[in-house]
């Protein structure tokens, strides 16, 4: 995978899983729709890695195992809900759910860094113009270039380390770290948490609907909630349900899931409609947090444009103030 994705990699992957649910959807098996993905890739990038995957499906291997076995290639997302997918024999549903958060994440991205565009030339223009009455009286382009790009290295540094924490093929630590900076985050976080959840109640339906007992499927789910927090709260109540404790009272006793889940699916577990529960609390999350993310898409450009405005309101004052005192300083002699 690229160090940074940008919303051509995002849609690509998009409409890898969208291909491969419609064949799988259509009755065309695994091994075949990976093969027909693999000489037909969305991109060359892909290429290799899935003739990877068809190579060890052809060999019997597992589809997890399969998708394991390309490395960083494939997000601990994905392969989370993809192996829910298989144990549940909902696999075209899975594909689709991964086409449909790749879609939706290449939208806003797409969205965010256009309406970044006019902020970001305002910023790079504020500093040029900082630097040019110094350009004029000695006309060193070289040292014009150092002091701009100095200036603008620490901005240059923060997108890139922001971009290159949000890949989803990092490590459990580092994303765990990664989560705790994003989740503090107002309104992101929220959306971050709420999407989360979503994904759980998804894989949780899925699995619970397939017949997979009720601690494998909790396990399975927290791994494909994408939520590192979520995974672990999952498994240290492991032990409980071995001894007969109920989800819904561990889900309360945790501590990490919202009052309305932990109440929805309490009542769905003791009317026996669990499925139906989940496939609400699905909806309900996914809404709320694909609301706050188009939210903080709309925003952000309008704040780093308020931020770049001000910078060029303090450096038009500073140049003006320069000005003043040079002429004082005439008169005063």
């Amino acid at each position: 995978m690229s160090l940074l994705l940008g919303p051509r990699q995002l849609q690509c992957r998009a409409e890898l899983y969208q291909q491969l649910s419609q064949l799988t959807a259509a009755g065309v098996g695994l091994i075949n729709a990976m093969e027909m993905q693999w000489q037909h890739p969305p991109t060359r990038s892909f290429r290799a890695p899935l003739r990877t995957i068809t190579q060890l499906l052809t060999a019997g291997a597992t589809f997890h195992d399969a998708l394991v076995a390309t490395g960083r290639w494939m997000p601990a997302f994905d392969i989370a809900l993809l192996h829910a997918g298989e144990q549940s024999g909902r696999l075209p549903a899975s594909f689709k759910l991964l086409a449909g958060h790749y879609e939706a994440t290449a939208g806003l991205l797409r969205k965010t860094l256009s309406g970044m565009l006019y902020p970001a030339l305002l910023l790079h223009m504020a500093v040029a113009t900082a630097f040019l009455p110094d350009f004029f009286k000695s006309w060193d382009l070289s040292a014009f270039v150092l002091r701009f790009l100095c200036v603008l290295a620490p901005v240059y540094a923060i997108v890139g380390g922001v971009s290159y924490a949000l890949q989803g093929d990092r490590g459990e630590r580092w994303r765990s770290v990664t989560e705790s900076v994003l989740n503090a985050i107002p309104l992101f976080g929220a959306a971050r948490r709420n999407l989360s959840l979503a994904r759980l109640a998804s894989a949780l339906e899925a699995l619970v609907a397939a017949g997979v007992s009720i601690i494998d499927a909790w396990e399975i789910a927290g791994a494909a909630s994408g939520s590192p927090a979520l995974r672990r709260a999952v498994l240290a109540w492991k032990p409980d349900l071995l001894s007969g404790v109920t989800p819904a009272e561990a889900l309360r006793q945790s501590g990490r899931f919202p009052e309305l889940f932990c109440n929805l699916y309490h009542t769905g577990e003791l009317t026996g409609s669990l499925e139906d529960t989940l496939r609400k609390l699905h909806i309900l999350y996914y809404d709320e947090g694909s609301h706050q993310l188009q939210a903080v898409a709309e925003w952000t450009p309008r704040l780093v444009y308020l931020g770049v405005a001000l910078l060029v309101a303090v450096q038009v004052v500073r140049a003006w103030s320069n000005y003043f005192n040079q002429i004082n300083q005439v008169i005063g002699q």
